[in-house]
């Protein structure tokens, strides 16, 4: 029986992974990082819900770390097959998965020291340098549009996907051992949209048994923009920030969203579009993926500038180390500030925020989307203070946001790209969305002619039995390793959210004795709890 298993990205917008069983060969496509709120988090550091020894090969569509991020936890626990992707992704792995090992690292680290205070055992990383350092050698290169068998009887091609650079659609055909006939798969990978720079849209071929397809936005679609709409509105908002008097502070995904951000703003300075602002790139991981990018830059798309200057312009400052990444906080107006993570959950973006959030005259702008439980979701939903690296810090900077930086398809662009699959014999499955955002996409596909019953939104481990020429059914779910309804919002977010308020409250008091009396009823409401 061949069986296919969502290990993640089922109800959530990470840690995508998929295992295929075909008699006694298995595989898996992606194996990313979970990330979002800390319940989300934990996934990373519980085993995986498959042998890891097992899978005897496995292809990557892409190097973001919510498909990639977990391959040197898979090779530290027993994966010994080959890696097969893009070159170009190939390429990005080669210093995404060490940056994320060093974040891990150092998470660890800082967590420990506070254990070590309460008395607590230490953590161990999710995995290391040395283990993304292990990772590599099992990499291997494949061409688009060229077929490659990585198991006897298995076919596997890359189509572009028009994501991120080297982003791929996988379509595989095995064999259905009941049936001795084939079964034809497409795993979408991450769509991108059908204006975006540097890449053409995404493309494959028609006729599959089964489609497993991103629904990132399935529930939402873009203000209809071309790329010079799309500059025009990075053009308006960082006049408006910058002639605040502050600083423009702009979390980004290191790899793609603030290489496109900068060749824009890098045109926009050209023209005299905009103030001659500094612009600074804060993060390692960007530096070395622009020059990724500098490499492929003859094969990119929609380039308003000689390729041989692109991401050069001179008002540019890649930083790298900590010493100048520290040493941007003691710039006070006239900056724009690119620095990563894109939705504030680690990394450098966090220290900026910090120095800028509370200062009214600054601008926090956003340019993609916001993951419920993140930081930057709970900026852009208007909260009145944050707490980061255990401070609280008041938001009086101006929040803004625009979407036309996403990297995905939109609802419109979901859907054409579904429906020009042609049919699809045995079903459609909906990943790497939110349950509203599948939802929605799946009741519209019914309205377009698709089959609803054959539409199906997987849960967290949930196996379906794929037979070709057949609807697909689910044979299996094992024991849930997260409950649902902790996906976007987990006790952190509440526990954050109530210190925030009782610090509030307690400031807001007109004396000492009314702040004595709150603290006096919460410990008697916790003593209540406790005899409970």
């Amino acid at each position: 029986m061949t069986t296919l298993k969502f290990c993640g990205a089922a109800g959530t917008v990470t840690g995508s992974c998929s295992l295929v069983e075909n008699g006694s060969t298995s595989f898996l496509v992606d194996c990313g990082l979970f990330q979002g709120n800390r319940t989300t988090q934990d996934l990373n550091y519980q085993p995986f819900p498959f042998d890891p020894s097992q899978p005897e090969f496995l292809i990557l569509t892409h190097a973001h770390i919510d498909h990639s991020g977990l391959l040197p936890k898979l090779v530290k626990t027993g994966f010994k097959g080959k890696i097969y992707c893009t070159e170009a992704t190939r390429d990005l792995l080669e210093f995404m998965l060490r940056d994320s090992a060093y974040i891990q690292e150092s998470n660890v680290e800082r967590i420990n020291k506070k254990r070590q205070r309460r008395g607590q055992p230490p953590v161990q990383a999710v995995y290391t340098i040395k283990d993304a350092e292990s990772t590599m050698p099992l990499v291997r290169a494949v061409d688009y549009e060229s077929w490659f068998e990585p198991s006897p009887g298995i076919r596997v091609r890359l189509w572009n996907a028009g994501h991120l650079l080297g982003s791929a659609s996988a379509e595989i055909e095995l064999e259905d051992k009941l049936k001795g006939q084939t079964i034809k798969l497409l795993f979408s990978g991450d769509l991108g949209p059908e204006e975006k720079a540097f890449h053409p849209e995404p493309d494959a071929p028609t006729g599959y048994d089964y489609i497993i397809c991103e629904s990132t936005y399935g529930d939402r679609d873009r203000e209809d923009y071309t790329l010079e709409r799309r500059r025009q509105a990075i053009r308006d908002e960082l006049r408006r920030g910058l002639s605040r008097g502050g600083n423009v502070v702009i979390p980004s995904f290191a790899v793609e969203r603030s290489q496109e951000l900068l060749h824009d703003i890098g045109v926009l300075l050209d023209a005299g579009e905009i103030p001659n602002a500094t612009v600074y790139l804060d993060s390692p991981l960007a530096h070395k993926a622009t020059e990724v990018f500098i490499k492929y830059a003859s094969e990119m798309e929609d380039i308003a500038v000689d390729e041989s200057e692109i991401f050069r312009h001179p008002n540019f400052r890649l930083v790298e180390s900590v010493h100048e990444s520290m040493a941007i906080n003691q710039v006070r107006k006239g900056a724009i500030i690119i620095s990563a993570s894109g939705m504030c959950t680690a990394g450098r973006i966090k220290h900026h925020l910090k120095h800028n959030i509370y200062r009214s005259e600054s601008t926090v702008l956003f340019v993609g989307y916001q993951a419920p439980g993140t930081l930057g979701n709970i900026i852009v939903s208007g909260a009145k203070s944050v707490r980061i690296h255990g401070k609280e810090y008041k938001v009086r900077a101006e929040i803004r946001r625009i979407g036309n930086y996403s990297a995905h398809a939109d609802q419109a662009e979901l859907i054409e790209w579904i429906v020009a699959r042609g049919e699809i014999i045995g079903g459609l499955f909906l990943n790497h969305g939110e349950d509203e955002a599948r939802e929605a996409l799946a009741d519209l596909l019914a309205e377009k002619g698709l089959d609803r019953e054959k539409t199906f939104l997987p849960k967290f481990d949930e196996s379906f039995a794929l037979v070709a020429g057949s609807p697909a059914e689910s044979v299996a779910q094992g024991e849930p390793r997260i409950d649902p309804g902790q996906l976007k919002r987990d006790w952190h977010n509440d526990y954050a959210e109530f210190m925030l308020r009782l610090s509030s409250q307690l400031q807001a008091s007109e004396s000492a004795q009314q702040r004595r009396e709150i603290i006096r009823r919460l410990a008697d409401a916790l003593e209540s709890t406790t005899r409970d």
